[in-house]
């Protein structure tokens, strides 16, 4: 507290910063928070760089990252890589989409009706336990190489994620408000649409966020067998052919995608789930 004097009285102020300093403070502020949660990533991005300019590592299999951002340039500028970022973008979403129409739904309705769920459920969890990629030969013989059996394969992986969040959603639903709300003459409908669904939808998007990671991780695995587009081809052909900095453009493109993907996921649940963070 700073005072100042007007004559014979003297009144107390306090004095605003400097429009300046009140900038300066507020940078201070967001690049302390940004290196306290970016810190450990943006220090080892350094120590890759240094390491691989210094020759501390194997430079021909562990590239600068300068390299890998001109060769991934290179690509992009040539249009070597446009396409394959469509055709993964369009075999993820296809496979996302899809599972989504399925599995909230059905998750949904599991969820509500018990005895559905315990006549489900063992099935559900030998599906859950058994991996996708050892399946994805019995995909192939029954759809062939296409991009049917990519898809598939791919929806397969993201399904179950998605559907057992919305289940768990639902049964983790206070009863009480469920109770209050056939109290108040409610119908079954009624408490549906505005109490079960609306107290579901955080645990729906933690499923969202865990299956559009599972595309991405599927669309990688899918696109390595039997496939001539898509990132994850690219990835395989530049390790084939020894083009290691683009190898890694492509591992770190499709990690952009997938972090991209889970911004925007995040984003729209604070939109629509704005109630839950107020009530947190």
């Amino acid at each position: 507290m700073t005072y100042q004097s007007f004559g014979p009285y003297t009144e107390a102020r306090r004095l605003e910063p400097a429009p300046s300093a009140a900038l300066l403070q507020r940078a201070a502020t967001i690049g302390g928070t940004a290196l306290s949660r970016y810190g450990v990533v943006l220090g080892f991005l350094i120590l890759w760089q240094v390491s691989a300019s210094l020759g501390w590592v194997n430079a021909a299999i562990f590239p600068a990252l300068d390299t890998i951002v001109v060769a991934l340039a290179k690509a992009l500028a040539s249009g070597q890589l446009v396409g394959d970022i469509a055709i993964s973008l369009q075999r993820a979403g296809i496979a996302f989409g899809a599972a989504v129409i399925v599995g909230i739904p059905l998750g949904l309705f599991m969820g509500q009706i018990r005895a559905v769920e315990r006549a489900l459920d063992p099935i559900l969890q030998l599906f859950r336990q058994t991996s996708a990629l050892a399946i994805y030969p019995i995909f192939i013989l029954f759809l062939g190489l296409g991009e049917t059996s990519k898809v598939a394969v791919i929806f397969w992986a993201t399904l179950f994620p998605l559907l057992l969040a919305t289940i768990g959603g639902v049964k983790e639903v206070d009863s009480k408000l469920i109770e209050m709300a056939r109290t108040f003459g409610a119908s079954q409908t009624t408490v549906f649409a505005r109490v079960v669904l609306p107290a579901s939808v955080p645990a729906i998007f933690v499923g969202l966020r865990l299956s559009a990671t599972t595309a991405l991780l599927l669309l990688i695995a899918a696109e390595m067998i039997g496939a001539n587009k898509g990132l994850g081809f690219q990835v395989m052909n530049a390790q084939y052919n020894f083009q290691i900095p683009l190898m890694f453009g492509a591992i770190f493109l499709l990690a952009a995608l997938g972090l991209t993907a889970n911004a925007a996921l995040v984003a729209l649940q604070h939109h629509l789930c704005r109630w839950s963070i107020v009530a947190r």
